[in-house]
């Protein structure tokens, strides 16, 4: 069975101050992702970064607030982590392997930081991982452009050597159908 997880897709992330690639293009697929795994009664997972040490997106602030544009429900597993990897102390691993889930599905924000250690991760505790290449985001570095690092990270992942874990890129297009 496949589970959608979309990673840190806060206010904090999606200010003027913190502009986005392609903002309203990325939440507008990763609501179509949503749509489709609720009319196949798949499973949802929100990660939500918790920055209360780093003095940011403090639990039960607005900037920690899920956006309002995801069609989130009541329904949907709400995960919190402390670090880029949502793996890294928290139930993520275990509720994956005791709901037998076979396929992790990932999007979100940020693509050269949140979302690779996820892929990473994921990689290393041996599960099959589809990413969709056009519903992650992130925004300009040291002078490199959002969407190169979106191009290249999704390169890197194209191209990662795994041995149990199978790596999937596509588009929303071709993963709804």
């Amino acid at each position: 069975m496949k589970v959608l997880l979309i990673i840190d897709m806060q206010k904090e992330s999606f200010t003027q101050k913190t502009p986005r690639w392609d903002s309203e293009g990325v939440i507008k697929r990763i609501n179509i992702l949503i749509d489709y795994f609720r009319r196949n009664e798949l499973p949802i997972i929100f990660i939500q970064h918790d920055g209360s040490n780093q003095d940011f997106c403090i639990p039960n602030t607005e900037e920690w607030e899920i956006l309002d544009e995801l069609n989130k429900t009541e329904r949907d597993l709400v995960l919190s982590k402390t670090t880029n990897d949502p793996l890294y102390q928290t139930p993520l691993h275990n509720v994956i392997k005791t709901n037998n889930f076979t396929d992790v599905v990932v999007t979100g924000c940020g693509t050269d930081f949140c979302v690779d250690s996820t892929v990473k991760s994921l990689i290393s505790a041996d599960f099959n991982i589809t990413i969709i290449n056009d519903a992650h985001t992130t925004t300009d570095r040291f002078g490199i452009e959002s969407k190169t690092i979106i191009e290249y990270f999704n390169w890197i992942w194209r191209n990662l050597i795994t041995e149990k874990s199978k790596v999937t890129l596509t588009s929303t297009s071709d993963f709804v159908g």
